[in-house]
């Protein structure tokens, strides 16, 4: 049986996996956890690999045993109860996940962090780092990723320095959003004209292939954020953008960082291809591992809370 030593061998922002399951029952057997898929009289089960899994989605149809949900908090892998294709997020403590019950997380980020936090200029400074970091982020992935190119995928480079500008002279958290809001809308405009997408607007409640996959990426997004924030110790609620009324809302902040980067155009792309959810998943995730986007997460916040910890005037 695996130690819990072995199960922490692997960083969490080093690993590959997030999971989606529906369906299907999840347990521990043999010292593994496992999941059982039933189609008429046969009966297989499928490995998930523990060690090297960051974040587990549970779908419509599916149990899990109280063993298993041991053997997860043990190697520290956050868990979800969403609907159907991953969306909407349904049930965890902490509003968005499950997580593993470790009193031993690190403390030194969560005090940079509240170091900072309560004093609205510095909240706005960094908020502002987080916009810049996004765009910078953006702008490597846009111009190199050869797929995207391929795709017809071309930076607009005027666009992000105009949001640039804006960022610096942005005297509020809420003139930031707004801003952050027409950088958005521009961005779907592009990947719309690029994809010949007709007569597209964005909708939550989706209404489309496209909104589908943006919310079902999304979701993902949000998996990855929340893991590093409970990697690091840093609770949800402390939000540097996002209303400070959802508990939730520090877990859409670090995801922004690589939605637009990495979700949007492929999703756009995965609509005009007609991609099953599977497919369109599993294009994510070998975008999250190309880019190392669980690294460039983790190493903004700690970067912040370097920031924060030597005093930096805002």
């Amino acid at each position: 049986m695996q130690q819990l030593t072995d199960l922490k061998a692997i960083l969490h922002s080093k690993r590959a996996n997030i999971y989606y399951l529906d369906k299907c029952r999840v347990m521990q057997k043999d010292g593994r956890v496992l999941y059982l898929t039933e189609e008429q009289d046969n009966k297989q089960y499928w490995n998930i690999p523990i060690a090297n899994t960051t974040c587990i989605l549970l779908g419509g149809g599916t149990s899990i045993t109280q063993a298993a949900m041991r053997m997860l908090a043990q190697a520290g892998v956050l868990v979800g109860f969403s609907g159907s294709g991953g969306t909407p997020l349904l049930m965890a403590t902490q509003i968005e996940w499950l997580t593993p019950q470790s009193e031993y997380r690190p403390t030194e980020y969560v005090q940079a962090w509240m170091s900072f936090w309560f004093n609205e200029s510095k909240r706005l400074h960094f908020a502002k780092t987080l916009q810049n970091k996004r765009i910078d982020f953006l702008k490597n992935i846009w111009s190199k990723d050869k797929d995207l190119k391929i795709e017809g995928f071309a930076l607009n480079t005027q666009l992000l320095d105009d949001f640039k500008e804006k960022i610096t002279n942005a005297d509020s958290v809420n003139k930031l959003l707004t801003d952050e809001m027409q950088l958005t809308k521009a961005l779907y405009k592009h990947a719309a004209t690029t994809t010949k997408t007709i007569k597209f607007t964005r909708q939550h409640d989706s209404t489309d292939l496209a909104n589908d996959f943006l919310n079902h990426g999304n979701y993902l997004a949000y998996g990855l954020a929340a893991t590093t924030l409970w990697v690091l110790g840093i609770p949800h609620g402390f939000a540097l953008m996002h209303g400070k009324t959802r508990r939730g809302a520090l877990v859409f902040d670090i995801a922004d960082l690589i939605k637009d980067a990495v979700i949007l155009p492929w999703a756009f792309i995965a609509a005009k291809e007609k991609m099953s959810e599977q497919e369109f998943r599993q294009l994510c995730l070998q975008n999250f591992t190309k880019h190392k986007v669980l690294d460039f997460m983790f190493n903004t916040v700690k970067e912040i809370c370097e920031q924060a910890g030597k005093g930096e005037k805002c």
